[in-house]
């Protein structure tokens, strides 16, 4: 244990340098943001202070919980940005972003994604990184990538929303009235497939992916009203027939799965599926080349560092010289704004 004059002089050399604790204290609480926040969804706090006057009276009747843990739940989410607090009237508001992203009335509620996004399968790898780090990635019988996984499910089910936006500015990039044979690798929820399908009706859409998953995939490109041109193949994207003839190849958040010589064996897979004059299109959280920049791609890295047995946040010029190595030409990097992803098209000569 330090001494008094250690401590004095720990605290007056922090001073001397402008450090601070509190980033420490904030990093370390995290988790319970991510806590409250889980619990303020599950128990559709957010719909309830939209639907009352938000008074704490109102929503934990709305929410059928005692005052004491509403308030703190409440205030908590004001310190977090989730919530606003009307100190005179001691009612609380949403923010814009709850207001149209945790208000579950809103077409763009994404509260269903901690499904997939506080499992277990996500978080586990986490629970002793130290570990992970030292073991230069997860264990070998945590290799679930390239397996059928029920969380797979659970990401087309619950993800869908959040990536929605993603593939509506997708689409811009390959736009075209002309007849044209779209594969959707990995397709998950199909979004991406969708969004061309809704804005093409010559388009034909192949969606690519485990059997459990397809069943999602049928679910919304019918509800989206373009499943009569939608044929389902399932199987591993390494290991099934893409076949040819294909304009468009979509891999929508799939490379940063895999190490690069993976993904090398699957572009060229890709590369070979394609027409002449057609094209890839590659979507990740591609952070800048300094690796730290944006936060959020940037921070991407370490979900799969601690998730896959060799994947990585690639970026925008990694990602250009790999599909140049596997043939493509004419890359071009877009950023989706507002959304945090990146689209990398490349065409095959």
């Amino acid at each position: 244990m330090s001494t008094v004059r250690e401590q004095d002089q720990t605290a007056a050399e922090s001073e001397k340098q402008g450090a601070s604790p509190v980033k420490f204290y904030e990093t370390m609480h995290a988790y319970q943001r991510t806590a409250a926040l889980k619990a303020a969804i599950d128990l559709e706090l957010f719909t309830a202070v939209g639907e009352t006057t938000g008074s704490l009276r109102e929503i934990s009747q709305r929410i059928k919980a005692p005052e004491r843990g509403v308030r703190a739940l409440c205030d908590f989410m004001v310190v977090s940005g989730f919530l606003n607090k009307d100190l005179e009237a001691s009612r609380y508001n949403l923010t814009p972003d709850s207001a149209v992203f945790l208000h579950k009335r809103s077409p763009a509620y994404v509260g269903c994604a901690t499904v997939f996004l506080a499992s277990p399968f996500v978080t586990e790898a986490f629970t002793d990184l130290a570990s992970v780090v030292r073991a230069g990635g997860p264990f070998p019988a945590d290799r679930r990538i390239d397996m059928e996984n029920p969380a797979w499910v659970d990401f087309a089910r619950g993800m869908a929303p959040v990536i929605y936006p993603v593939a509506e500015q997708t689409e811009k990039l390959v736009r075209t009235n002309s007849e044209m044979r779209v594969l959707d690798v990995a397709a998950g929820h199909g979004l991406f497939g969708i969004a061309i399908a809704r804005q093409n009706t010559r388009a034909r859409v192949v969606a690519l992916d485990w059997p459990s998953v397809l069943t999602v995939t049928k679910e919304n490109a019918e509800h989206y009203g373009v499943y009569d041109r939608y044929l389902l193949l399932a199987g591993n994207a390494l290991e099934v027939s893409f076949g040819d003839g294909f304009d468009v190849v979509l891999a929508a958040n799939l490379l940063h799965h895999w190490d690069r010589e993976t993904i090398q064996v699957f572009l060229r897979k890709a590369h070979a599926a394609l027409v002449p004059g057609g094209r890839i299109v590659v979507v990740e959280f591609a952070p800048n080349d300094d690796r730290v920049s944006p936060p959020l791609p940037a921070s991407f890295a370490m979900n799969m560092f601690a998730n896959t047995p060799g994947g990585d946040a690639y970026t925008a010029s990694e990602h250009v010289d790999m599909l140049g190595k596997a043939g493509f030409a004419s890359c071009a990097v877009h950023s989706l704004q507002p959304t945090p992803q990146t689209a990398i098209v490349a065409t095959r000569p």
